[in-house]
Parts: C-alpha cells; sequence; structure tokens
C-alpha cells in the first residue's frame, strides 16, 4: 500500500495531526491490510467490522486499541479514499468510565523524597507543580520557565494547543539548583546526548522505582502526578475552568471526572456506621 499510504499520510500532515497520531494510523492500517493481506481500497464493510470484532474477541485488545483502530480506518476511507464512512455503520467501541487513581499529598512528598538524582526530582516536581504530561515535560525548553510571573509555558500540547499552567515556588528552587549543577543551554531536561531530551522511559522508570520504594499500594503511573494536580487543585476549591485551562482540555466534561475523586464536598458527610451507637461492637474474645 505504498502510495496510498503516502497519500493517507500526506492527507494527516494537511489536517495538522502530530507525528504521534500519523505514525499510530499508519501503523494500524498497515496491520488491517496485512490482516486480509490485500490493499485496503479492495476491502469494503464487512472487512472492516470483521476486523475490529477480531481485534476485540481474539486478540482480546483493549476498547481503547480498538477505536484507535477504528480512528485510523475511518480517517482513511473517509477522507483518504473519499468514501461515506457513515453509510458503512461500522459501529465505535463504547470506553469503559475510569476514575483516574490520585496520590495524596503525602505520598506525593513521600515519592519525591525517595528520588536522589537532582534531575529526575527536578522534572517529577514539575510535571506536578504543572499538572503537565509526560510528553510536555521532556520536551521544555529552557525558556519555556517563566520565573517571573511564576508560569510554565508549553508550547504545542496536546491537540497543537500553547497554554500557560504553574510553576510553584518550591519547583522553581528545585530548577534554579538544577539550572547550576546541569547547565541546560536549550532542551531544559536532555539525555546523555546533550540537546535531545530525556527520554520518556526512563522517566517513568524512575518514578515507578521510587513509587515501589514508598510501599504505596497505589496502581499509579506518571501521568498520576496530572490527575493528582487536577484534583489538588479543586479540593483547594479552585474554579473547575481554571483547572481546565491549566490542563490544556478542549472541554469541560474532560476536567470534570475530578469531581468524582476529590473529597471536597464529600469531607462534610458522615458515614450513617459513625452514626450508630458504641455498644453495637461487642466482640467474643
Amino acid at each position: 500500500m505504498g502510495e496510498l499510504k503516502d497519500k493517507m499520510k500526506m492527507d494527516m500532515e494537511l489536517k495538522n495531526f502530530s507525528i504521534r497520531t500519523i505514525e499510530t494510523y499508519l501503523s494500524c492500517v498497515k496491520k488491517f491490510a496485512a490482516y486480509y493481506r490485500k490493499s485496503p481500497e479492495n476491502l469494503g464493510q464487512d472487512d472492516i467490522r470483521n476486523y475490529l470484532h477480531y481485534l476485540g474477541k481474539e486478540r482480546k485488545l483493549a476498547t481503547s486499541s480498538i477505536n484507535q483502530a477504528h480512528g485510523a480506518l475511518k480517517f482513511l476511507y473517509g477522507t483518504t479514499l473519499g468514501r461515506n464512512w457513515d453509510s458503512l455503520r461500522v459501529p465505535r467501541g463504547k470506553n469503559p468510565k475510569k476514575l483516574p487513581v490520585v496520590l495524596s499529598k503525602g505520598e506525593i512528598n513521600t515519592i519525591f523524597s525517595e528520588v536522589r538524582n537532582l534531575k529526575h526530582q527536578a522534572i517529577l516536581m514539575t510535571i506536578y507543580s504543572g499538572g503537565l504530561r509526560l510528553s510536555e515535560a521532556t520536551h521544555l525548553k529552557v525558556g519555556d520557565i517563566d520565573s517571573k510571573r511564576m508560569l510554565i509555558r508549553v508550547e504545542q500540547g496536546k491537540g497543537k494547543k500553547d497554554r500557560y499552567t504553574l510553576l510553584g515556588q518550591r519547583t522553581l528552587e528545585i530548577l534554579r539548583i538544577y539550572f547550576r549543577v546541569y547547565k541546560p543551554k536549550d532542551c531544559l531536561f536532555f539525555s546523555k546526548q546533550i540537546g535531545r531530551p530525556i527520554n520518556n522511559t526512563s522517566v517513568q522508570k524512575v518514578f515507578k522505582a521510587a513509587l515501589k520504594k514508598t510501599g504505596i499500594n497505589k496502581n499509579a503511573s506518571i501521568h498520576t502526578l496530572r490527575h493528582s494536580f487536577a484534583t489538588h487543585l479543586l479540593e483547594a476549591k479552585t474554579d473547575l475552568h481554571h483547572i481546565q485551562r491549566l490542563l490544556g482540555h478542549s472541554s469541560p466534561k474532560t476536567t470534570a471526572i475530578y469531581l468524582h475523586v476529590t473529597r471536597k464536598d464529600l469531607k462534610r458527610i458522615i458515614s450513617p456506621i459513625d452514626l450508630l451507637d458504641d455498644d453495637s461492637e461487642k466482640f467474643d474474645l
């Protein structure tokens, strides 16, 4: 599918898709073509439906992965091949609604204290300080740190959007130490190859290692720092609209999920078990 691949790639570039999305979509279409050993131009509605069904029932892929393939094929057939996708009647899987894992402030402090490397501690604190996505943090430039306005500039974050988010005082202090020791020139958190950003996987491993040392029994990841940032702001009575802007969410519905994990309103509610008489607790020892 050489020519078709090039055409699809050009269409996505004209739509200003991110490099990561382009690579993912092309990979999905390549696997689709390999499954049937035919060009997608010679495949149709039943083939698409059967393939997506195969991904779910036989490959046991997560709904998000299946929907990724769905999105790639929708773009291929609807945009590149110019077919009426709606008439194909290919349903999209419904993602399960899961609440994000959130760490308490004390737990985050404990994790930071287990990170001994200055660069690693600085990047983890920067992620939490501004509620950054990992890729946003690893691609920060020196000039993105605005110490006078106490802001972090995120250039071309998810959705090709620039935004400003928070630079905490404690983060600024460790970044100043980091600057004196590492003397970054352009890329803020660079790898061993100076000038190139630190590898995402390296930062993920650092977080996981620190989490393991703490003994915190939560299924947390580096992205949990972003979830915790939003939840802690909400518990501190920050307006949801401001949190949406800081996170770079397009829709307030995305940000509203943190209403389900915050204890802000639940603190005033007493569990009915605590309203029972004390004499209800009797044990035969």
